[in-house]
């Protein structure tokens, strides 16, 4: 018995490479993701479900069907992970002040958690969970907080979303691929 897993026909995800942008034209004449994806994609107007700016990479998904999308980026419903490498040293104080949020001129930003998994030099290697994305969203966060050393504000170097719900990054940088029922019906079924 031929045991293929069949796919999704609601969603697909791309690896999202830096230098794109999550766009259907730019008036730049930058590249967009529609550059890396079959031209079917555009032509049939399947949507990015969310963004990520030029610089930052990591899993992007779409779709065609609009209720999937909304559910997917509605604040609180559904959570993001990221590995991020920041420019400074992450205290216990900045993952702290973190979590419980930043005021800043676009809202409240936080990180529902935060946790170091790496150091190299001057800089640290985080993995931040959050459930809304506003934008530029983590790097206004870190971008509010201050090296303890210098004074000057952490910046993001790179930003990399590993996961959306329970879909998890598994895709070469540049590749795409549909998602499989099963792995819709799962992401699907915390909206539901």
């Amino acid at each position: 018995m031929n045991n293929i897993e069949k796919n999704s026909e609601k969603l697909l995800a791309l690896n999202k490479p830096k230098g794109y942008v999550v766009t259907r034209s730019d008036e730049l004449g930058r590249k967009t993701v529609y550059d890396l994806l079959p031209s079917w994609v555009f032509e049939d107007e399947w949507m990015p479900i969310g963004r990520l700016d030029l610089e930052s990479k990591g899993l992007l998904l779409f779709t065609q069907d609009g209720k999937v999308g909304n559910a997917l980026t509605k604040p609180g419903a559904c959570i993001k992970v990221y590995e991020i490498w920041v420019r400074g040293h992450v205290t216990d104080e900045h993952i702290s002040l973190a979590k419980k949020g930043v005021d800043s001129k676009y809202g409240l930003l936080k990180a529902l958690e935060l946790e170091k998994i790496g150091m190299g030099g001057a800089k640290t290697k985080l993995r931040i969970k959050i459930d809304e994305g506003k934008n530029r969203h983590i790097r206004r966060l870190f971008g509010s907080l201050k090296d303890p050393k210098f004074g000057t504000p952490l910046k993001v170097l790179n930003l990399t979303r590993v996961s959306i719900g329970s879909f998890n990054l598994d895709i070469e940088s540049g590749k795409w691929r549909y998602l499989s029922l099963e792995e819709e019906k799962t992401l699907m079924n915390s909206f539901y």
